[in-house]
């Protein structure tokens, strides 16, 4: 089946709370508000759609958003223009068929367009996480940080990569 990669709308919201929900060991909590509030000051806030279903999003913060994750906001006090990549969730279903990768190759794109040098993201190394290291990797992302998170539970390897 072909997939489609558009702008998310609030009528994607329930697919992308499920999304969100089914990944939420490796993703912060989502709900309802959470994601209008996130979703309004999104600077790209993509999905992958087969036939009509979300599979897949991709949520993205520039500099200025509103937005209080400690991991943005390390970022953002860093790097005077950037693009966070906030959580991407690709559904169980449709995981090793190349997704995620096409979702962030339109966020390297969106990047240029917009001359935005700068992408930057995490990723948990407490508990460490084999697959997104591996991902980011091939993106040229390299470390330039680590925090604990999560009430000291969970370390993050902090980002960056240029588009």
């Amino acid at each position: 089946m072909a997939i489609a990669i558009r702008d998310a709308t609030p009528a994607d919201f329930p697919a992308i709370l499920a999304l969100n929900l089914e990944s939420e060991a490796l993703l912060s909590p989502l709900d309802g508000a959470r994601l209008a509030h996130l979703h309004a000051q999104a600077a790209y806030h993509r999905v992958a759609c087969e036939n009509e279903a979300v599979v897949a999003f991709l949520l993205v913060f520039a500099e200025g958003a509103d937005y209080d994750s400690p991991n943005y906001l390390w970022h953002a006090a860093r790097l005077p223009r950037l693009l966070y990549v906030d959580r991407i969730a690709v559904a169980a279903s449709h995981q090793g068929r190349g997704l995620g990768q096409r979702l962030y190759e339109d966020l390297f794109g969106f990047a240029r367009e917009r001359g935005v040098d700068a992408i930057a993201c995490e990723f948990y190394i407490e508990p460490f996480n084999h697959a997104s290291s591996r991902f980011h990797e091939r993106f040229g992302f390299r470390e330039v940080g680590k925090q604990w998170v999560a009430e000291g539970t969970k370390q993050v390897s902090l980002q960056i990569a240029t588009p």
